[in-house]
């Protein structure tokens, strides 16, 4: 299949583009750079927030993955449902036979908050037009690279122990993102897949603490976590992003987020794509060792 991928080149999307590829599929990398892309597929001009590029972008598709966010802008829950509402009459009008879209976890009937109910709602907007739409809901994605990886493994590399809020004791059900990976392609061209909503998940449940206590643990380390109710969202973000590399605004995104519990209660995604999800101990050694790589390689040694 010739499948359009946008976010090209962001955390999910160049491993993907590099998968599919890998898979005899033709990939088709949706940029705002063109000329600087240098990973797998063939790149193409596109911006999802300016919908007179989508249909260039998208000729000739046969599906496409839409993997964009735009959780550093205060606005962002505006304009991912703009984006994805010019994404969807695009792909309608270029005849996609699928859409997929990598969304978060968490129960319908719990009081989500603003980046979830904005993942609920670009979903909902996606197929609006009539384009079978896969969903993949994910919590935790554990790799180099990612947003709240990123933002646990400098907590652990930065302090020698941490002052946290109620959020550190919610559970979450972390996953590999090689297995995010697997998954998404899996999903592509399945017929069982159309118009579904899949929950992926690791095979453990963890809390934030004991994802931290791990991964010091795995670093040789030992960061006590010291529970602080009364501790607000926005000092909570505001501390994630004086010790973290994080921004404001995407710390106080993904706090807020931190409040709701993010597990799979449902497992139907292994009869579409049958495997055995790594434990978050293995996906944090890869990621750390994905990280250590990509040091040695820019240190020229």
């Amino acid at each position: 299949m010739r499948v359009l991928v946008t976010g090209a080149t962001g955390f999910v999307g160049q491993r993907l583009c590099r998968a599919l590829e890998e898979a005899g599929h033709e990939v088709v990398a949706m940029t705002r750079h063109p000329d600087d892309y240098a990973g797998p597929g063939t790149a193409r001009y596109g911006d999802v927030h300016d919908p007179n590029t989508l249909p260039d972008a998208l000729a000739g598709c046969d599906a496409a993955y839409y993997l964009v966010h735009s959780l550093d802008r205060s606005d962002f829950e505006r304009l991912d449902r703009e984006a994805a509402d010019g994404f969807a009459h695009a792909a309608s009008s270029a005849g996609l036979q699928q859409v997929i879209y990598l969304g978060g976890l968490g129960d319908d009937d719990d009081e989500l908050s603003a980046h979830l109910r904005s993942r609920r709602e670009v979903e909902t907007v996606l197929a609006s037009t009539g384009v079978p739409v896969t969903v993949l809901r994910a919590g935790i994605v554990v790799g180099h690279g990612g947003i709240s990886w990123e933002m646990t493994r400098q907590l652990v590399a930065n302090l020698p122990a941490m002052i946290a809020p109620r959020w550190v004791n919610t559970r979450t059900q972390p996953i590999a993102l090689a297995d995010v990976i697997s998954y998404l392609v899996g999903v592509l061209g399945h017929p069982e897949a159309l118009g579904r909503v899949f929950e992926i998940g690791g095979p453990e449940v963890l809390r934030y603490r004991s994802m931290i206590d791990r991964l010091a643990t795995l670093e040789g380390r030992r960061v006590p976590v010291v529970p602080v109710p009364l501790l607000s969202p926005g000092i909570s973000a505001w501390w994630l992003g004086l010790v973290t590399s994080v921004d404001f605004q995407t710390a106080r995104s993904l706090v807020d987020s931190m409040t709701n519990e993010v597990v799979v209660r449902d497992d139907a995604i292994r009869a579409i794509v049958p495997l055995e999800p790594m434990s978050y101990d293995e996906a944090a050694r890869l990621a750390l060792a994905e990280r250590a790589e990509e040091q040695r390689l820019g240190s020229g040694t």
